[in-house]
């Protein structure tokens, strides 16, 4: 006798049919997928609200003017401190800090630094990325700022291990979160720049030169 059921023979006409199994599955994994990015209840509020974080990121950016990839170290202090270490073979390449609305830029290797406002506009002009500090500190905790075409972040257990935000101009900017934890007392002289006397004063377009940037 051939069972009859919604996905069996039958006499009576059918209203609907079953989905062909390998598409059903596929939904299913990426159904599993798409819950797997989103953060539990109650942690993308946290993240958002975190006054400090420090971690290790990679990061690659690419639009019309720069294109590039490197690891980064950041740490931030809300409202209005900010560091961006750029690590080399032997030493730091830049150190960047930002406290109160300053920025400053330190190439240890090439005895040069920057001194400039920390505008979207300055950033930019530096590393590419059309980001204001505190922009900034929102795209590593899971908030899209205003302004963005677009933003995704993966996330783990507490904070985004994955960002990808594109940009005003056109610039995607994506960020795997190695390590970072929120919550930090982090001490005034993290945000402190490194000692640069004699070094050469330069602008954004040396420094980015010398930084191997476009």
């Amino acid at each position: 006798m051939t069972p009859r059921g919604p996905c069996g023979p039958s006499s009576r006409p059918r209203r609907r049919r079953c989905p062909d199994r390998p598409v059903a599955a596929a939904l299913l994994l990426f159904a599993a997928c798409a819950t797997a990015r989103l953060p539990p209840p109650g942690v993308a509020e946290s993240a958002a609200a975190a006054r400090s974080w420090s971690g290790s990121v990679r990061v690659s950016v690419s639009g019309p003017e720069v294109r590039g990839r490197s690891r980064a170290l950041l740490a931030f202090r809300r409202p209005d401190a900010l560091r961006i270490e750029i690590p080399g073979p032997a030493g730091a390449r830049l150190v960047a800090v930002v406290r109160a609305g300053r920025l400053v830029a330190v190439l240890p290797a090439e005895r040069a630094f920057l001194e400039s406002e920390a505008t979207a506009a300055d950033l930019e002009a530096l590393l590419g990325v059309a980001l204001s500090p505190e922009e900034l500190m929102d795209v590593l905790v899971g908030k899209a700022p205003p302004g963005l075409r677009d933003y995704r972040a993966e996330w783990g257990k507490a904070l985004p291990r994955r960002v990808d935000a594109l940009l005003a101009d056109g610039t995607r900017l994506k960020a795997t979160v190695d390590d970072a934890e929120t919550g930090l007392d982090l001490a005034e002289a993290v945000f402190d720049p490194p000692p640069h006397s004699g070094h050469r004063r330069v602008d954004a377009d040396e420094a980015r030169r010398l930084l191997g940037g476009r």
